[in-house]
């Protein structure tokens, strides 16, 4: 071995460089600063042809500078969703706080699988998650839960408890010919039938119940698919509520499901199936939990106020709830991934412990606070606990009030505008949430008698499809036509979560979750649908 090339080598890459570090991330900072003065949207082209063609790896060992002309390009061409225009989908920028707390778990990049390869940033996971928990559950008295890679391993951890809940020993015997269903709702995210495919139970094993006209989970319908499933010899393993549809921030009601899942159980003297809430999107609406509605520090108009405190209503009924998943990296402004899957009880989570002598690399392990015990994952990042505290400690209870009503407020007043639209229909005009779907028609249609003659199923189906090529015409249209330094990006949902008469709805959407938006946003989105032919 060259020592001098090896001591070079160390010194350029493993031995802190606080100058040239800092001087790229400030021009990393600084190409950031200047893709916000751009117009939103596809910076650059995309091949992925010529990426897969070209997967160059330097010869020999350069410098810090190397490593950052290889990903700038990418880096440049990567959308920030720092602009007040997007309002596509669930997702928004990052705050800054987030940003400080991510960049120091990055400086001393710390594995959450158990004590010893995370020290303080174990503890600190403690932390958040409790301080989450007792922020979703309206404090609990032994809550646990661990930051995942997303929503979907989220909701994978709920429906595998489920599993054991109701077949005891699934982890080691598997599930050989036992029947196992789980529940959700039409509205519910696809990663519901991800995960019963990758825990075994089969997709179609998973029982989808319709929603009503507020995107919820009709509950008559679920007391009458647990007395067929009951009857037919199956298990219930788990129902997942939603609280916070992906399109149309449905919320299904969590205390009239658990009081329904109890009753039932106990009826066909069957194991209760696991309460998992899916609160990926909608979490963050607890944050207004304490708001004062008679004192309304924050001004909120009294059209508002309403929906607060319908928000307060709903979210209070999450402590009926087993276990919940959330995403901080989307409603918190965090950085992915920020995911995490909370227990009400601590004791839930001994259904998927590992015997220790699966583990006997861990051998200092502990059951009362190392996870890797009993994760999925063995290898885990600590970005999740960082940003979260960063945000809360940064933001405060206060600023996250603040930034949640404010997307309650922007979505509300674009459903009011909307509605004044004889062309128009907005679909979740019931729901509480950042989301707005909606119909456009072409001027001249009703779009409200329309959809009143659909719920009544006396809409043809040839009509029907032809008023779906309509509305998704129109939308195409407004993509091709739209002014990209003025006009919002919208997107299109095929299915927003409600189906009267089986039909799905398509819809336009737009998702509030950027604090930037303001009124002259949506004012012009209402200027571009008006200008539609």
């Amino acid at each position: 071995m060259d020592r001098a090339k090896l001591d070079e080598l160390i010194k350029t890459f493993f031995v802190c460089d606080k100058p040239q570090i800092t001087q790229i991330f400030d021009e990393l900072l600084s190409a950031m600063a200047a893709e916000e003065m751009l117009p939103p949207g596809t910076l650059m082209s995309r091949n992925y042809e010529t990426a897969q063609a070209n997967p160059e790896i330097h010869t020999l060992p350069g410098n810090l500078k190397d490593a950052r002309d290889s990903i700038f390009p990418f880096f440049w061409g990567t959308d920030g969703w720092y602009s007040k225009l997007h309002l596509e989908n669930v997702k928004g920028p990052a705050n800054y706080a987030s940003l400080v707390g991510s960049l120091a778990c990055l400086l001393k990049n710390p594995n959450l699988c158990v004590d010893t390869y995370s020290q303080r940033s174990n503890e600190l996971e403690v932390k958040a998650i409790t301080a989450l928990a007792n922020l979703v559950f309206y404090h609990t008295d032994s809550p646990w839960g661990v930051f995942t890679m997303g929503g979907t391993i989220s909701n994978l951890y709920g429906g595998k408890i489920g599993i054991e809940k109701v077949l005891p020993g699934a982890m080691r015997t598997g599930l050989h010919d036992q029947r196992i269903a789980g529940i959700v709702s039409e509205a519910a995210h696809y990663s519901n039938a991800t995960l019963t495919g990758w825990l075994g139970i089969g997709t179609e094993n998973l029982h989808c119940i319709p929603t009503d006209r507020s995107v919820s989970m009709r509950l008559d319908l679920l007391a009458e698919r647990l007395d067929q499933l009951y009857g037919s010899g199956s298990r219930v393993a788990f129902v997942i509520a939603t609280f916070g549809s992906t399109d149309a921030s449905g919320i299904d009601d969590v205390a009239a499901i658990r009081e329904i899942i109890d009753q039932k159980a106990a009826q066909h003297g069957q194991p209760v199936p696991q309460l998992h809430v899916d609160a990926a999107v909608g979490w963050a609406l607890c944050f207004l939990t304490e708001y004062h509605l008679q004192k309304n520090s924050f001004g909120l108009s009294e059209e508002s106020l309403p929906l607060v405190a319908e928000t307060q209503r709903q979210t209070q009924k999450l402590k009926f709830a087993d276990s919940v998943t959330i995403d901080f990296h989307k409603m918190g402004w965090g950085h992915y991934p920020s995911s995490a899957f909370i227990v009400n009880r601590r004791s839930d989570l001994e259904n998927l412990f590992h015997p220790m002598e699966q583990v006997p690399y861990f051998s200092e392990a502990d059951y009362r606070r190392d996870p890797a015990l009993f994760t999925l994952e063995c290898s885990r990042p600590a970005i999740g606990p960082y940003s979260v505290m960063a945000s809360l400690n940064g933001l405060g209870l206060v600023g996250c009030q603040m930034l949640v009503a404010n997307a309650l407020e922007m979505a509300h007043s674009l459903k009011q505008q909307i509605d004044r639209l004889d062309n128009c229909k907005v679909l979740n005009a019931d729901t509480v949430g950042p989301s707005v779907v909606w119909w456009v028609l072409p001027k001249g249609r009703n779009a409200k008698e329309i959809f009143d003659r659909l719920e009544r199923g006396e809409l043809p189906e040839d009509e029907c499809r032809h008023y779906s090529s309509e509305i998704r015409r129109l939308f195409n249209k407004r993509e091709a036509t739209l002014n990209p330094a003025t006009d919002a990006r919208l997107s299109f949902t095929n299915a927003m979560g409600y189906r009267p008469g089986g039909i799905a709805l398509p819809a336009w959407k737009a998702v509030f979750f950027n604090p930037k938006t303001d009124q002259t946003v949506i004012d012009q989105i209402i200027t571009s649908i008006e200008e539609l032919l």
